[in-house]
């Protein structure tokens, strides 16, 4: 009688070429873990990175004293390069003014500003420092200045037919101004350029306050009835006081933050 002939189990076969195989495999298919790769930025448009509805922007191009506006809708799908555009990486928007720019027909330096408008942005905003409570809050870096006159206001309240305050650097010096008065409070004497910090004007019962880096810097007095915000590089210089005569000479601000409230 003949013996039945064993069938041969084939798992440990199996399991010896399946380590065979993991002992030949690349290390990184062993299942070690592989740095995620973060997508790119992407944003087109300076509204893309700051809320620009309540706002417009006048730049240093166009005609003599008829520099070019845009307004919302338009607005939310603009951008000038190199006066108004979203930096690279998608976390601020460049402003910048050259000596040679556009002005308006008020004032004889050119700008590349934000101007407050209503909510919806349809209608210039308008309102009295000594009724109700308001508030603009901006981040920002002043980047690059003119030459022989190394100066730019980054951010200001305006009234009527002129500035109430504002934010300005003359050369490595960063004053709150009052009217006519451009040196009225120093903040600092030693501002480097590209240094972030964060400004703040609030309005309210007839003064104004004015805040660096969340301290209080000075109070004005002011009663103005036709005050409104604006935040970009007003350049505080022209051909006629810097040279050379030409878009390598500007002033510049970068902006990553901007908020304005208003109560009654």
């Amino acid at each position: 009688m003949r013996t039945p002939s064993r069938i041969s189990d084939p798992r440990p076969r199996l399991l010896k070429l399946a380590l065979t195989l993991v002992l030949l495999a690349p290390v990184a298919s062993l299942g070690a873990p592989t740095a995620a790769v973060a997508a790119p930025a992407e944003c087109s448009y300076p509204a893309d990175v700051l809320d620009l509805t309540g706002w417009k922007v006048t730049l240093p191009t166009g005609g003599d004293e008829d520099p070019q506006e845009v307004t919302q809708p338009e607005l939310a799908e603009f951008a000038a390069d190199p006066w108004f555009v979203a930096l690279e990486d998608c976390d601020g928007v460049q402003f910048r003014a050259a000596v040679n720019g556009v002005t308006t027909g008020g004032s004889s330096y050119p700008r590349s500003e934000l101007r407050e408008m209503t909510a919806d942005g349809s209608d210039e905003a308008e309102w009295s420092t000594s009724e109700g409570t308001h508030i603009m809050t901006v981040e920002e870096a002043i980047t690059a200045l003119p030459a022989e006159k190394p100066e730019v206001v980054a951010a200001q309240i305006h009234g009527g037919g002129d500035d109430l305050t504002t934010i300005r650097l003359n050369g490595s010096e960063l004053y709150v101004t009052n009217d006519d008065n451009s040196r009225y409070h120093l903040i600092t004497a030693d501002y480097q350029l590209g240094t972030r910090f964060t400004a703040e004007f609030r309005a309210t019962g007839g003064a104004i306050e004015v805040y660096y880096n969340g301290e209080l810097e000075t109070t004005i007095e002011v009663d103005s009835d036709s005050a409104y915000f604006k935040a970009g590089a007003y350049t505080q210089a022209n051909c006629e006081r810097s040279d050379p005569c030409d878009d390598s000479n500007f002033g510049e601000v970068q902006i990553f933050g901007l908020a304005v409230s208003h109560q009654d």
